[in-house]
């Protein structure tokens, strides 16, 4: 089994510009897609559940022999941390009650990827838990803060339609 596939989610981690950012879209056009075609709340809440969980069991298990292997604490192909990351965005989405598909998918991943790269405390910190657990924890990190700006968005948007 070739772990690095895993951990690049399928390679995304090997583009040459902006593999985190790549990596973190899939999950913000799953989110969109779906909400776009109807697919009920609850259905989405779990695939986005099983997209979470899925990449950070991967994130977990896997990081850390290629981290070995690659020599590198925290490699650039490793993206499925993103993933697992962008995923959880999403998930805190619909409890806020987003009800504009594409601005909520923007904002979402705007607010993932501005946390994810500028690494707010505690999310540095988190980066030295050891292995794949640190590699994931300050992405589910910048997360939480996503989805919080996510839910004031959200939270404007429902109050201006009453």
């Amino acid at each position: 089994m070739n772990k690095r596939l895993f951990t690049s989610y399928l390679g995304l981690g090997w583009l040459p510009v902006a593999p985190g950012t790549w990596a973190s879209l899939w999950p913000a056009v799953l989110f969109a897609v779906l909400c776009y075609f109807g697919v009920p709340k609850a259905v989405v809440w779990i695939i986005l559940c099983l997209v979470a969980i899925d990449a950070a069991t991967v994130c977990v298990w896997f990081a850390p022999d290629v981290v070995q292997q690659l020599g590198s604490r925290d490699p650039r192909e490793v993206v499925v941390d993103e993933v697992a990351g962008q995923a959880m965005v999403f998930i805190g989405a619909y409890s806020a009650g987003g009800t504009q598909i594409m601005i909520t998918t923007a904002v979402g991943f705007l607010a993932f990827r501005f946390f994810d790269i500028f690494k707010p405390w505690p999310c540095r910190l988190l980066e030295k838990l050891p292995a794949g657990w640190g590699i994931l924890a300050d992405d589910v990190m910048a997360a939480v803060y996503a989805a919080v700006v996510l839910q004031i968005f959200a939270g404007q948007w429902i109050g201006s339609l009453g």
